[in-house]
């Protein structure tokens, strides 16, 4: 029982570490999406397969898409400053 334990234990540890050798193909982005009735403004990743559910309202991206979430992050503030934003 405890060989098979460390057998468990040692494909466990092999697994995670290729996992963390392995480079990253695709790199996220975020973008600044605005959602038209309510001026709310939302980020998006662009890693989610889907696209916001548009059923009450629609939206418009109204950024450019940039690598981190704290870029994006900076965008909706400034755009919230300058009033073009809600929430």
């Amino acid at each position: 029982m405890r060989r098979v334990t460390a057998v468990c234990a040692a494909a466990a540890i092999v697994a995670s570490s290729a996992a963390i050798a392995r480079p990253m193909t695709q790199q996220s982005g975020y973008y600044v999406i605005r959602w038209d009735d309510t001026g709310v403004c939302q980020i998006w990743n662009t890693n989610l397969t889907q696209k916001p559910w548009q059923l009450f309202s629609q939206y418009k991206v109204v950024s450019k898409t940039v690598p981190t979430f704290a870029a994006a992050a900076t965008i909706q503030e400034d755009m919230r400053m300058s009033r073009h934003c809600t929430l």
